[in-house]
């Protein structure tokens, strides 16, 4: 029996049985449907792209797997070298884990050591955002902050929680500095916490803070990276110290992540003493089969001018929910390739899971949001027939049949 995430076993519904998937479309044995998850976020190409099909099967061919430890291999390497290329500054360092989660896990765990390195173990609290959400592993949920996620593990202790407001930051870093290891952010885009969208005036008045009072930047882009915001990363707009990429790294194909450390935070850990090293290693961290299927989703992303794209989604977005409203929605927001309904009361959403479906639409929304994140590579008709069907739930009024 498969134990489903993030549902009631008891009471759920059944799932979705998917046969087939070619573009932005999912296939049951009798549906084709729009797939607006991209299968959380991740699948930005769409499904079953015939060159990234291509990559894993060549790879495959030579090898699935070695371990880093003591090992190296050619796909490792080049993605180190383009995603260094692409980021900027002197994020230069690429730490591979097999998921988000545990790439936010190895980023906490690399600021906190690089104090201890450096004789101050003291600093090893950390300042979050409220609503946020970095993972569902214990220290990702430490600093997440919601209890929808994660009721039954309550436990903070040594984590502060702020709003975006820079002198909340500079308030508690000025009195708490001496123990705060790190200030970690999902930048621009808070996803499972309610798709909450700010300005990057706050990063950029937190990186000055942050080096003020010697706290190291951490941007979760597991979710933003790759375009999601409309940039390729927020990073390149704001620099952290540590960036933890994943999702679409790898096209939605393989799970694998990477934590990105700076030359400063590397070289706190660059010494001839063995307690300094870092002492974390995934089984499958830089697997040849994630790396090659980075790399050309990379390839394609920069070949078809991808921000485009998303720039073109964006303004479609906006243009097509301009002069929408209805009295149960709180607000609607817009982002890059992301879209978020928001709802006075969670009661207006129920049914339309199964609405969506019957129009041949895949959503899930969750609590109070109605979402979209959307592949690439969707059209206009596809797009705009996904925004009516939202548009239409509320329209209508009457879904007492879902």
């Amino acid at each position: 029996m498969i134990w489903y995430p993030y549902t009631q076993m008891k009471t759920m519904t059944e799932p979705i049985d998917i046969i087939g998937a070619e573009g932005i479309y999912l296939y049951t044995k009798d549906k084709k449907l729009i797939d607006t998850t991209t299968s959380w976020w991740s699948v930005i190409h769409g499904y079953n792209h015939p060159e990234i099909n291509d990559a894993l099967k060549k790879q495959v061919d030579k090898f699935s797997h070695v371990m880093l430890g003591g090992l190296t291999h050619g796909p490792v390497k080049a993605l180190s070298e383009k995603l260094v290329e692409l980021l900027p500054e002197d994020l230069n360092h690429c730490f591979y884990s097999d998921s988000g989660s545990v790439g936010v896990e190895v980023a906490l765990k690399m600021a906190v050591q690089y104090f201890f390195n450096q004789g101050q173990a003291e600093k090893k609290s950390f300042v979050a955002l409220k609503y946020a959400y970095h993972g569902d592993t214990f220290k990702t949920m430490a600093v997440g902050d919601d209890e929808d996620y994660h009721l039954a593990f309550p436990e903070k202790e040594g984590i502060y929680h702020i709003s975006t407001n820079a002198n909340e930051l500079k308030s508690l870093l000025e009195a708490k500095h001496q123990e705060i290891a790190a200030f970690i952010v999902e930048p621009l885009l808070q996803g499972a916490g309610g798709m909450r969208m700010y300005d990057i005036d706050f990063l950029e008045k937190a990186r000055q803070i942050c080096d003020d009072y010697n706290v190291l930047f951490i941007f979760d882009e597991v979710a933003t990276g790759f375009g999601r915001t409309g940039h390729m990363f927020v990073s390149d707009l704001v620099c952290p110290d540590i960036i933890v990429l994943g999702k679409a790294l790898t096209a939605g194909y393989i799970g694998h992540a990477v934590t990105i450390a700076s030359d400063q935070v590397f070289n706190g850990f660059y010494s001839d003493q063995p307690e300094h090293a870092f002492m974390h290693g995934p089984t499958f961290m830089g697997n040849p089969l994630a790396c090659a299927v980075a790399l050309k989703s990379i390839e394609i992303f920069q070949r078809e001018d991808y921000l485009s794209k998303i720039k073109w989604i964006e303004s479609t977005l906006k243009a097509t929910f301009k002069d929408f409203s209805s009295d149960k929605v709180k607000e609607v927001r817009i982002l890059g390739a992301c879209l978020c309904i928001e709802v006075y009361d969670p009661c207006d959403l129920k049914g339309f899971k199964d609405f969506a479906l019957e129009h041949g639409i895949h959503s899930r929304p969750f609590i109070k949001y109605m979402y979209g994140m959307f592949p690439y590579i969707i059209e206009e008709e596809e797009l705009l027939r996904v925004c009516n069907v939202y548009k239409q739930w509320f329209e209508e009024g009457d879904h007492k049949l879902y």
